[in-house]
């Protein structure tokens, strides 16, 4: 998303002729794009984003297991 982001700037900013950036050639200005393609690709090949999906997930089971193992009053944290 970050480099999207930076892609919609620079491309934004040659379009508008701001100084430093309108003498740059357009391969510098689309390579963010390039960039973002590359990392989706990679992401979605290897499964990053759905592990992160799923950890996520386990872990807001994980909570909620908790919170109703203490509401019975057999909880993992136990009272002396």
């Amino acid at each position: 998303m970050y480099l999207v982001i930076i892609g919609v700037l620079l491309l934004t900013l040659k379009m508008t002729d701001v100084a430093p950036v309108v003498n740059w050639p357009w391969w510098g200005i689309l390579s963010p794009f390039a960039g973002a393609v590359v990392w989706w690709a990679w992401a979605d090949a290897t499964g990053y984003y759905k592990r992160r999906e799923m950890r996520k997930l386990e872990e807001k089971q994980e909570k909620r297991r908790e919170r109703s193992m203490e509401a019975i009053g057999t909880g993992t944290r136990r009272r002396r």
